[in-house]
């Protein structure tokens, strides 16, 4: 649980990014949970949880990403995936991903969307457009993660320490930090993978408790 200090910085600094035209001024009823993390963390557990135990559809950034990658023609690598995530932002602006995915998520006519990979507080202002969005945070240990990697083996995934490093520094870039921090909700994974779905099932509860506060307890 936050620290009284800790949510009144969080408003505080969310308000000023409001100010700064990060967050987006248009809300419309759809719930967005926004799962944020380092290549290897449990992001993606966690969000497959959350979309189960909430009833909402999960869209992953990264898979609009590496549909593109395929698209082109080109082999499902860090490098390839890393290259064309860059161009699009460069191209479209930092928050070309996340435009992509909010064209999706309204195509479904869900009430809501689990968003599995958010990177950016650009991304977070796009899926703003949506409605009010939750951010929960996963943090697990470099090592951990590393092994995680290494043992997934999925296509487009790291091979070795030094795509390891490039994922991270990629991530960084893009400024993650910053969504980390401004975190609803943070889970730290270092423990079993029950472990972390248990704390993934916590996470749901209270979302969905703050969404009835919302909606004045309405179901």
């Amino acid at each position: 649980m936050p620290s009284k200090e800790f949510v009144d910085l969080r408003k505080s600094t969310m308000r000023d990014l409001s100010l700064e035209g990060l967050i987006h001024p248009r809300v419309i009823a759809l719930m967005v949970v926004a799962v944020t993390g380092m290549p290897g963390s449990g992001k993606s557990t966690v969000a497959r949880v959350l979309a189960e135990k909430l009833g909402y559809p999960l869209l992953v950034m990264g898979d609009i990403v590496r549909e593109e990658v395929v698209r082109r023609g080109l082999e499902l690598t860090v490098y390839n995936v890393e290259m064309v995530a860059e161009e699009l932002r460069r191209l479209s602006g930092p928050g070309a991903v996340a435009e992509l995915v909010v064209e999706r998520a309204r195509s479904l006519g869900s009430q809501g969307a689990i968003i599995d990979g958010v990177r950016s507080l650009e991304e977070v202002r796009v899926l703003s457009s949506l409605g009010r969005v939750y951010i929960v945070a996963v943090h697990s240990p470099p090592n951990l993660r590393y092994q995680r990697l290494i043992l997934r083996r999925r296509e487009g995934d790291v091979g070795g320490l030094d795509e390891f490093r490039l994922r991270d520094e990629a991530n960084l870039r893009l400024g993650i930090g910053n969504v980390i921090a401004l975190a609803d909700y943070m889970i730290v994974n270092n423990s079993t993978l029950d472990r972390l779905k248990e704390e993934a099932e916590k996470v749901a509860g209270e979302i969905r408790n703050a969404i009835k506060g919302c909606s004045g307890g309405r179901d």
